[in-house]
């Protein structure tokens, strides 16, 4: 959909979300091929008339140049003709929907004030004033509201201004949704994943413990994955500082064009990495914009196994892998011949700039990850280490490198190697809350 339809969408959008009737409109955007029914059914299953008329709205920017005059067309079939002159107006360009007479005052509009970041600080400076009035940002924190909030959390370790840093200080600091895949239907032709529950278990305690609202689901298919993710994209989260989502299941690779990568449902169809990360995007979860969005996923990036390569003894350490030591790759193919081409073009088409997310990968794309049946995997056995360790001093994206270094010194089998990584879009330093620091008077 072009931006001047977008515009008229979100102009209206109040409007719309009061007079719209989507019952109405569904047997005619099905037929026009706007949704299909999987989505029209997500559409109904999002709550009451106005829930589901925000989400229509919401879910029509994303499907492409035709979905606009479509649905202008099926707001007349239906009778909902004010509806369609109004956005119809709003269509024409440069003349604004709504044009009040002159000496009609309008009161501002109430919005959710953005979260900007410290670039876009600088760009409205510049716009208010013909010079910049700092060639160089100066060491020295300068005090912004923000400030108070922050000086209101007990904390052992000297914290930045919020400008540097995120906002970690809500109580709690946010939802947690961890999907475990341990038992797989045997037309999905994937083995069970021995060893994912001691997985389980240690992140539901430790992110318990880093103060999050930590919800496990088990063993889910493909439609009840996303179900899950819909469902976390639709709670409020304004009063929380950030929200994880941990997945523990077999994987593969699959193309993309920004987040690598799929998880299998335990039917079998696989959730391409790129579209779980676009539930919680600004676009579809305003709750949390501006706020970090944490990913963290325990499956192979495909079935390749790295040999790795001879390095100086003085540079690695005895190996933590066993010989029964299982990955969690597709054992066929690692090609995306199980999704279907819906949801790839949907992924493409919904995902915008991918601001305050990060992914942590077990494996590089395209490799296998490893798991000890009784241990658990290497990745999530170090992971939960260095949070335990580490959290009160360090931030995120430090610890994940520390978890990297000590993955990469493992072995499998006695010669095969794993190398996690992450995506990082994150703007700034993220320090996780801590029990000690909760506890520390003020």
């Amino acid at each position: 959909m072009d931006g001047q339809h977008k515009n008229a969408l979100q102009r209206n959008r109040t409007s719309l979300v009061k007079d719209l009737d989507p019952s109405e409109l569904y047997d005619g955007l099905l037929e026009k091929g706007v949704f299909t029914q999987d989505m029209i059914d997500e559409i109904q299953s999002s709550g009451t008339r106005r829930d589901q008329a925000r989400q229509l709205v919401r879910d029509l920017e994303t499907r492409g140049s035709r979905a606009f005059p479509c649905f202008l067309e099926c707001l007349r079939e239906t009778g909902q003709h004010a509806l369609a002159e109004l956005l119809q107006a709003g269509e024409a360009p440069g003349q604004p929907a709504h044009q009040p007479p002159p000496d009609h005052v309008v009161p501002p509009a109430l919005h959710p004030l953005p979260v900007s970041s410290p670039m876009d600080v600088d760009k409205n400076a510049k716009d208010r004033a013909p010079i910049r009035p700092i060639a160089k940002l100066s060491t020295t924190p300068t005090p912004s509201p923000e400030r108070e909030d922050i000086a209101l959390k007990p904390t052992g370790r000297k914290r930045r201004d919020s400008i540097q840093t995120y906002k970690m200080d809500a109580s709690p600091c946010g939802h947690c949704l961890i999907i475990n895949n341990v038992e797989f239907e045997p037309e999905s032709q994937l083995s069970n994943r021995k060893g994912s529950n001691v997985d389980r278990d240690k992140l539901e305690k430790r992110f318990k413990s880093l103060n999050f609202i930590v919800e496990v689901k088990t063993n889910l298919k493909y439609k009840q994955i996303r179900h899950e993710l819909s469902a976390l994209s639709k709670k409020d989260h304004s009063q929380y500082d950030c929200c994880v989502v941990i997945i523990l299941s077999h994987g593969t690779e699959v193309s993309h064009n920004r987040f690598p990568g799929a998880v299998h449902g335990v039917d079998g169809p696989a959730v391409p990495i790129q579209l779980i990360t676009t539930y919680l995007n600004g676009q579809h979860c305003p709750s949390l914009q501006g706020k970090p969005k944490l990913f963290f996923i325990q499956a192979c990036g495909g079935g390749e196994k790295d040999m790795g390569f001879e390095v100086s003894p003085d540079e690695v350490r005895p190996s933590l892998g066993g010989v029964d030591d299982q990955t969690d790759a597709l054992p066929t193919s690692s090609s995306s011949d199980s999704l279907s081409m819906s949801d790839e073009t949907d992924a493409r088409a919904s995902l915008p700039t991918p601001c305050d997310i990060l992914v942590s990968y077990s494996t590089f794309p395209g490799f296998v990850s490893w798991r000890d049946p009784l241990s658990g995997s290497w990745y999530v056995d170090i992971l939960d280490r260095i949070l335990e360790e580490s959290a009160a001093v360090d931030d995120l994206v430090t610890m994940l490198m520390m978890v990297t270094n000590e993955v990469a010194q493992n072995s499998a089998k006695g010669h095969f190697k794993q190398m996690p990584g992450s995506f990082n879009f994150l703007r700034k330093p993220l320090y996780f809350q801590t029990p000690t620091q909760r506890q520390t008077p003020a």
